[in-house]
């Protein structure tokens, strides 16, 4: 009977995958208490233990600000981490999904015919933050170790559960008249949900038996369309009813101390050609989060 252990179950995306298959006797959860990651020793012992042939690894360190300052703790979990994963998924002969991110690319776009394009798997990587770096850092580690291995890149990811930008909005329409919110950095939202159900069946395509191995392999995953964080913003409002008027401002006006992406979109043709996907709007996703919670 095949295993599958997610790896950081009480994140955004984890919650969704155990939402999907909590009575599975097949999935095992663990949070941050049950393995840390960062614990080589720690994780070998868990994954020989736990006999799983596919360990699906949601854990990160995602505050992007906080890591410019913090950089040993994130370089522990996003870089050392996922090193160790993948160490034991090959010592064990497991599989191994990782979760990376858009900040691996430096968020400038890639020019073409005067406009930009979605960024492609073999794009040059050139991050410019201490998250992306060491997001960027633990998927070279992972592939050095020629295990078996899918890495998915997704961006502006929420969910039900957790911290993320909609919950912040609904949040800030309830107490505010107005806000405001930058319109220059484009971007694809990405429903957790959607992306959970992808990787469920990423998870039963590779543990076929005539599956062929996948070494190393990059993949990006967002839902479909392009948005700015401003159009994000009011449509929120206005699928959650809100009288609360988004006002558009430049990313000067709003300065953070880490450099957000003005262009991070991510081309999906690849893993929706390779494991025949079906990927949602971001706008069909968002209405499906809103009748969830409201």
């Amino acid at each position: 009977m095949k295993k599958i252990l997610i790896i950081g179950a009480h994140g955004q995306l984890g919650s969704e995958i155990y939402e999907l298959h909590s009575k599975s006797p097949h999935y095992i959860f663990a949070t941050s208490s049950d393995l840390d990651i960062r614990n080589k020793d720690a994780v070998d012992s868990y994954i020989k233990n736990s006999n799983v042939n596919t360990i699906v690894n949601c854990a990160a360190y995602t505050n992007v600000d906080k890591a410019e300052t913090d950089e040993e703790n994130a370089k522990l979990v996003n870089t050392i981490g996922p090193k160790n994963l993948a160490i034991a998924a090959l010592k064990y002969n497991a599989k191994l999904i990782h979760i990376s991110t858009d900040y691996v690319f430096n968020g400038d776009g890639i020019a073409l015919n005067g406009a930009k394009r979605p960024y492609r798997e073999d794009d040059a990587t050139n991050p410019c933050s201490v998250y992306g770096s060491t997001k960027l850092e633990g998927e070279k580690e992972i592939i050095k170790t020629h295990c078996q291995s899918i890495i998915i890149r997704t961006s502006w990811l929420y969910s039900a559960f957790g911290k993320n930008f909609v919950k912040t909005m609904r949040r800030l329409g309830q107490e505010k008249e107005e806000i405001s919110v930058v319109n220059d950095q484009w971007g694809t939202p990405t429903y957790a949900k959607d992306l959970s159900k992808a990787i469920s069946v990423i998870v039963e395509q590779i543990n076929e038996p005539s599956a062929k191995p996948h070494y190393g392999e990059v993949y990006h995953y967002s839902n479909e369309g392009i948005c700015s964080w401003y159009d994000f913003a009011v449509k929120i409002m206005s699928l959650y009813n809100l009288n609360c008027h988004v006002k558009p401002i430049n990313s000067d006006a709003y300065p953070t101390p880490t450099k957000r992406p003005n262009y991070s979109v991510l081309d999906k043709e690849l893993i929706r050609k390779t494991f025949d996907l079906t990927i949602p709007d971001w706008e069909e996703s968002l209405k499906d989060l809103v009748k969830r919670t409201l």
